[in-house]
């Protein structure tokens, strides 16, 4: 079987490791684009993410037999679209499913129509409307915060939380000026949730689905969850992460009515979908929906998958997710992500990446996935990109995958790196931060 795998990042770095572990039957692994870490072990074609139709001849030349799409990009640019024209099999949601992350919008007002739990919204196309709709106290005083989010896709920074109207009205002038959103240049102003943010994220068919275990991410740079927002510095993976009775009312309350509601509007969601959820204390609210596994959570998802990822991606292409059986062992895990210096607004390039390759040979219970990696002209590894490693483990208990990661971090060493030290630590309360 030839599997091709499309994105460049940690996330695809695990989905492959995945595939080439827990795959029953052998496969012959691709990826597109890829990176220099992935390169190591799987054959990589250069081809852009966005560039579908240059990815369908790929596949067709490459006699490709499934093909799993990683990022939002592809996706939103109609990747899954231009594979069923031409009767190639892929495991993703079309270009009008991916509308529930390509667009804010389209995303609250599908929660609206399909009576599924979320925050308090309007939407802006201008900084004046801004500021009248909080003039109006819609979102309470002056004084109270309120989330700012672009409509369109922003590479996991696309959210501000805003401490007062005029924090809010800069960062709608921001958004509105740098927003990816390509069928309109609006903001979505949304009621700030106090809680604790879980991210609940499975495998559809469209009408069948398997949960995956709930994770929770780090999306700020600075410990205590301090400074901008990124992509994800870490998430975990654990039973105390959702409780059985809540998990059972999300998906009662979210994730039938979620799929339920794409079918009823004329696009059967197939692949992954990310529900990222506020546990509030009046019950779960949906921050957002992403339409792909996210990043680092499928780090520390996927090292805990012991069933076959081919074959549940291919069940998932066909429309036969419930013939196969998708199993997780009991462990919890961890994914630390190790960053360049002045990520997310500015990363440094280049810094040579010490101990690497001596740290990817030690315990079993933890890999290193490569984000932002390439070789220099001596064959060093060196720093190409913002996120540039994701240490993952596994462990009995949350403390224990945490431990393992650590212990892998420090034989790891760049000029300039950085990353949390209180992955898996959380406040006691905590503001509606997400992307």
């Amino acid at each position: 079987m030839k599997i091709l795998v499309v994105g460049s990042g940690g996330r695809e770095h695990a989905i492959l490791r995945t595939l080439q572990k827990n795959s029953l039957s052998a496969a012959e692994l691709f990826c597109a684009p890829g990176n220099s870490g992935i390169a190591q072990s799987f054959s990589c074609a250069p081809i852009k993410v966005t560039d579908v139709s240059a990815l369908a001849d790929f596949a067709e030349e490459s006699k490709i037999d499934l093909t799993i799409v990683g990022g939002e990009a592809a996706l939103a640019a109609g990747i899954a679209n231009e594979f069923a024209a031409r009767r190639l099999l892929v495991a993703a949601p079309t270009r009008e499913a991916a509308r529930l992350e390509s667009s804010k919008i389209f995303a609250k007002d599908f929660m609206t129509r399909h009576h599924i739990p979320t925050a308090r919204y309007r939407t802006a196309n201008s900084v004046d409307e801004v500021r009248r709709i909080l003039e109006r106290g819609e979102f309470g005083s002056e004084d109270a915060p309120v989330v700012v989010k672009a409509d369109g896709l922003a590479a996991g920074k696309g959210v501000v939380l805003a401490r007062s109207r005029g924090e809010a009205m800069q960062a709608a002038a921001n958004l509105l000026k740098t927003s990816a959103g390509e069928e309109s240049k609006c903001v979505v102003l949304e009621e700030t949730l106090a809680g604790h943010e879980v991210s609940l994220l499975l495998f559809t068919d469209g009408r069948d689905y398997k949960l995956m275990p709930a994770a929770r991410d780090h999306k700020r740079i600075g410990e205590n969850d301090t400074g901008a927002n990124t992509g994800g510095m870490g998430a975990i993976t654990s039973a105390s992460v959702l409780d059985e009775k809540t998990k059972n009312r999300v998906v009662r309350e979210v994730v039938e009515p979620t799929l339920e509601g794409a079918r009823a509007e004329g696009f059967e969601f197939r692949g992954v979908l990310y529900v990222g959820l506020m546990l509030t204390t009046e019950g779960a609210r949906v921050l957002e929906y992403n339409v792909r596994f996210g990043d680092p959570e499928a780090q520390a998802i996927l090292i805990r998958l012991r069933s076959d990822l081919a074959e549940t991606f291919d069940a998932v292409a066909r429309g036969r997710l419930s013939s196969v059986s998708v199993e997780w062992s009991e462990e919890a895990s961890a994914c630390v992500v190790l960053a360049a210096r002045g990520y997310p607004e500015q990363p440094e390039m280049d810094a040579r990446i010490e101990g690497l390759e001596s740290a990817d040979s030690s315990d079993t219970n933890v890999e290193v996935f490569h984000a932002g990696t390439a070789r220099d002209g001596e064959g060093n590894w060196i720093v190409a990109g913002g996120r540039v490693l994701n240490v993952t483990g596994v462990g009995a208990t949350l403390d224990e995958a945490l431990r393992r990661c650590y212990r892998r971090i420090e034989g790891i060493n760049w000029e300039g790196m950085q990353y949390r030290r209180d992955i898996g630590s959380f406040g006691k309360s905590e503001l509606d931060g997400k992307s």
